[in-house]
């Protein structure tokens, strides 16, 4: 399959993220968006991108690109495409769009014009028709367009591959899995020295940063993706690549990876969960406060990822808690590189410390910011 444009969404404010993976897997980044990055490929590059990106939500194969005023041009040009080479009569698809075009109210009706052209052209070259529904466990046909301009991408991820399939128990409010490999990227922790998360919850952020000490792709544990079922599709090539992965995969992190909470509950799913990735015996798990997590050695990464206090009167009691982090980072931390992951800078205020580094970005619909602090005994100078 010949080489086309290809844009791998992300999270917002992710982006210069994604692209500093791109550029490290070898590929061109030809724009960096808020969302996305958009580089050139193959259709066996967009395999590779689903088994290594850690930050990326989705990789868009561009098939069709032309200008569309009204749903009548929608079906028309999509009908002109050959979708016999990219789907199966027997198959299944699903259409996603991204709409904003004055004659459209509602995108389901762009994503029914589209699904009745890819349909009638079927009928018409193959004598069958594929179904199709709102699953994303086949083949996934994401519409943009925006005012006239309409571009058709095969989504080769379908499902987002943030969604590892390793997290059987979520605990409550648990961190996305591509926001934490981001967050980790940022910090520009490269997996050699100890990463140290207290406070870790159901364990997302220690199971990426034990997949990145083993530089094991996450992708790996995904056993379903949309280009799978791409007509096209070679499972010679993929399994190349898996194995490729999978050879490349160190065989223990080489640095040590602690993970602490003091609700033996959030262990118990941390552990869980670092089962199922397959990193279990590879993370030291302790139910303590955090204050009294180990810190190995005098250096490394220590990060910490606090409620925010969005309900009514939890801010007074959680001002205790970020003050006792900053008298953490202080005592117990000092040649760490501290980070603190909050969306409450009123209570991030009560830390203490001064930031050397603020990097923003989103939970959800929260906004957030990554506090970096360099951490010295005594005083700047005598460090």
């Amino acid at each position: 399959m010949d080489k086309s444009n290809i844009f791998v969404t992300s999270h917002p404010r992710i982006g210069p993220v994604l692209a500093s993976e791109m550029s490290a897997l070898g590929y061109k980044v030809e724009k960096i968006e808020n969302m996305g990055v958009y580089a050139t490929g193959s259709f066996t590059d967009a395999i590779r991108m689903n088994l290594y990106l850690r930050s990326a939500n989705r990789v868009l194969f561009r098939l069709i690109q032309f200008n569309a005023d009204n749903p009548e041009d929608l079906y028309k040009n999509s009908k002109n495409f050959e979708w016999e080479n990219v789907l199966s009569p027997q198959g299944y698809f699903s259409v996603q769009s991204s709409v904003r075009n004055t004659t459209i109210k509602d995108n389901r009706f762009a994503n029914l014009r589209l699904k009745d052209a890819i349909v009638d052209r079927m009928k018409e070259k193959t004598g069958a028709r594929p179904n199709s529904g709102p699953l994303y466990d086949a083949s996934v046909i994401f519409l943009y367009w925006h005012d006239d301009d309409v571009i058709i991408y095969y989504d080769t991820s379908g499902e987002t591959i943030s969604r590892r399939g390793y997290r059987k128990n979520p605990f409550k409010a648990p961190m996305n899995e591509s926001l934490a490999a981001a967050i980790l990227i940022r910090t520009g922790w490269d997996g050699t020295e100890p990463f140290v998360n207290p406070m870790c919850g159901s364990g997302t952020a220690a199971i990426e940063a034990a997949m990145i000490s083993m530089n094991k792709p996450p992708g790996l544990q995904r056993e379903n993706f949309s280009f799978m079922h791409h007509r096209q599709f070679n499972s010679r090539i993929y399994r190349m690549l898996r194995n490729q992965a999978i050879v490349n995969t160190y065989s223990k992190p080489k640095a040590k990876i602690i993970a602490s909470d003091i609700n033996p509950l959030a262990i118990k799913a941390a552990k869980e969960n670092a089962k199922a990735a397959g990193v279990a015996r590879h993370i030291t798990f302790k139910v303590c406060d955090f204050s009294r997590t180990e810190i190995p050695g005098h250096k490394g990464v220590v990060f910490l990822n606090p409620e925010y206090g969005k309900r009514l009167g939890e801010e007074e009691n959680l001002k205790i808690i970020y003050a006792a982090i900053g008298d953490f980072f202080k005592k117990s931390c000092s040649g760490y590189k501290g980070y603190v992951f909050s969306g409450n800078p009123d209570l991030a205020k009560s830390i203490g410390l001064k930031t050397s580094r603020r990097t923003e970005f989103y939970n959800g619909k929260i906004d957030c910011r990554l506090l970096e602090f360099d951490l010295y005994k005594g005083s700047l100078r005598e460090a």
